[in-house]
């Protein structure tokens, strides 16, 4: 069920308490990381929470394909670990992405994918996708991954604990804080989504470049 939404509107009333942002990176042949960064919006994050004025990040490292699934079931251990602690009553979420890879804008699975997963929390998720060439523009690639890769620059990547523990020591003087997790999952390839699957989709065209901004509502309310 694809429908359009008015994007002056959904700036005007919808209150994103955070923005969770996101990027995909491969080493080598082995390992693939999916990055999360939560910004809050203003002052919107618990103090008590909140390490002096830096953000907070989750890095899952996988260990089979990068697929879409592998992208989503990310999101959801962040939400189950770290999200929905930080905002019990958080309704929307603002997800931001790259346009290409596992989570791209044509992604058919990501968009599934990322439906089923509005359904099990009941939450609505509005992802932006960067346009395709801008992926350097992710608030990740200077406030996260720049001081992992600086952390391990050097460092023989020889397993899976070693990655985890060097991501997991990074920090920053602003107080970035970032939790780790190893994903050992399966996600096979080559899983099609059918026109009627994507038919079924509570899915909203954002008016401005629909193609890149939409919302995606529970099935159930």
């Amino acid at each position: 069920m694809s429908k359009t939404v008015n994007h002056k509107e959904m700036q005007s009333t919808e209150k994103f308490p955070f923005a969770l942002h996101m990027c995909r990176d491969v080493i080598g042949c082995k390992w693939t990381l999916l990055l999360l960064l939560e910004i809050a919006a203003g002052n919107n994050r618990p103090g008590s929470l909140r390490r002096g004025q830096g953000s907070l990040g989750w890095v899952s490292v996988g260990t089979d394909h990068d697929t879409a699934q592998f992208a989503v079931q990310s999101i959801r251990r962040w939400w189950e670990e770290m999200g929905e602690w930080l905002y019990p009553n958080a309704r929307e979420i603002l997800i931001t992405a790259d346009g290409g890879g596992s989570n791209g804008s044509r992604n058919r699975l990501w968009k599934a994918s990322i439906q089923e997963w509005a359904n099990q929390e009941g939450l609505r998720i509005m992802v932006c996708h960067l346009p395709p060439g801008t992926s350097k523009w992710s608030k990740i690639e200077h406030r996260m991954f720049c001081h992992i890769t600086r952390n391990w620059r050097g460092k023989p990547l020889i397993s899976h604990e070693v990655i985890i523990q060097l991501i997991a020591a990074t920090t920053t003087d602003k107080g970035l804080s970032i939790q780790t997790e190893l994903d050992t999952s399966p996600y096979p390839t080559g899983i099609q989504v059918t026109d009627a699957q994507m038919d079924q989709l509570h899915l909203q065209h954002d008016d401005f470049h629909g193609e890149w901004n939409y919302l995606i509502s529970p099935q159930f309310v």
